[in-house]
């Protein structure tokens, strides 16, 4: 008996008909209680994964409503042990373990992304095996799907260099850049691709000094003299190394342009008149008359039909 807010009820402990249990059934087993009741065991939270364990509660009744109140109001004599029993035994059955995917393999124009996937049991608290994926009975999770499909924005893409120009010294190398579709398959106008990303057209380079500007000569010309000493010209320029013509060769090393010759005379003396004439057309030939030169042969050659007489 016991005093409740002023009134008396008796009380008695007592051990509630079990509720059902979720996927297996535990049998209920009979204990000592009252009026036959069989006591009923709650799980832990083990049950449900692996082997677990059921356990009783005991609990403090009214007699007259059968309400549950506080357990000071019972008599702790008279309170059943507690006891417990093992449930859930069967293996666990296999599941599938699904990992995070990874990143994708491209960012754009399709990639490829994986993930991984395991068949697994549990067989204790903090320990699993992996199966084989045929342990597990349900339908195997995709490994590998294809990601980022969108087409990639156009780019710039840039062709080989030329060679260095000019040969020697300071130049410059050039390249084509286009923009171009990710897969290379379309050329789009300059505009579609950003113009702070791309490529530089054009590099300065050298492939060392150059050589320094010489004098070129060219072949002697004929010999001013068909019989006897004479002249013969040639050209000689300064190029650089180019072809260009240039002021800067030495001219302590100027080949000559000029240089002296002589011509083999033919002994047959002149028949007639006819054959006899002035080799040169200008006023060379009365000079030679003026200053008597005509006594030497080769003025006399030159100027048959003026010495002609003298």
């Amino acid at each position: 008996m016991c005093v409740f807010h002023g009134c008396l009820f008796p009380t008695i402990y007592s051990i509630p008909n079990p509720p059902p249990s979720s996927g297996h059934q535990c049998n209920s087993l009979p204990l000592a209680g009252r009026a036959g009741q069989l006591a009923s065991f709650k799980a832990n939270t083990l049950a449900a994964a692996w082997t677990g364990v059921q356990r009783q509660e005991a609990v403090c009744k009214r007699l007259d409503d059968n309400s549950i109140v506080q357990n000071n109001y019972c008599d702790p004599d008279s309170k059943p042990p507690e006891n417990q029993r093992a449930c859930n035994t069967e293996p666990c059955p296999p599941e599938w373990f699904i990992g995070d995917w990874l990143e994708c393999s491209k960012t754009c124009d399709g990639g490829m992304r994986t993930r991984a996937v395991l068949c697994i049991r549990k067989i204790g608290p903090s320990e699993e095996e992996t199966l084989d994926y045929s342990g597990c009975l349900t339908h195997r999770p995709i490994e590998i799907e294809s990601c980022n499909n969108q087409s990639c924005p156009p780019q710039w893409v840039a062709l080989d260099w030329s060679e260095c120009t000019p040969k020697c010294g300071p130049g410059f190398k050039h390249r084509i850049v286009l923009c171009k579709s990710s897969d290379l398959s379309k050329t789009f106008p300059a505009a579609q691709c950003p113009e702070e990303n791309k490529p530089p057209v054009r590099i300065r380079c050298s492939l060392g000094r150059c050589p320094p500007p010489r004098w070129v000569t060219g072949d002697w010309g004929q010999c001013s003299a068909q019989c006897g000493l004479g002249q013969q010209m040639r050209t000689v320029q300064c190029l650089s190394y180019t072809g260009q013509a240039s002021s800067d060769c030495p001219e302590t090393v100027r080949p000559p342009s000029m240089q002296q010759c002589e011509s083999k005379c033919d002994s047959t003396p002149i028949s007639n008149t006819e054959e006899c004439k002035d080799v040169n057309k200008v006023a060379y030939c009365p000079l030679v008359l003026k200053f008597k030169f005509c006594s030497r042969a080769y003025f006399r050659q030159m100027c048959c039909k003026t010495c002609q007489g003298h």
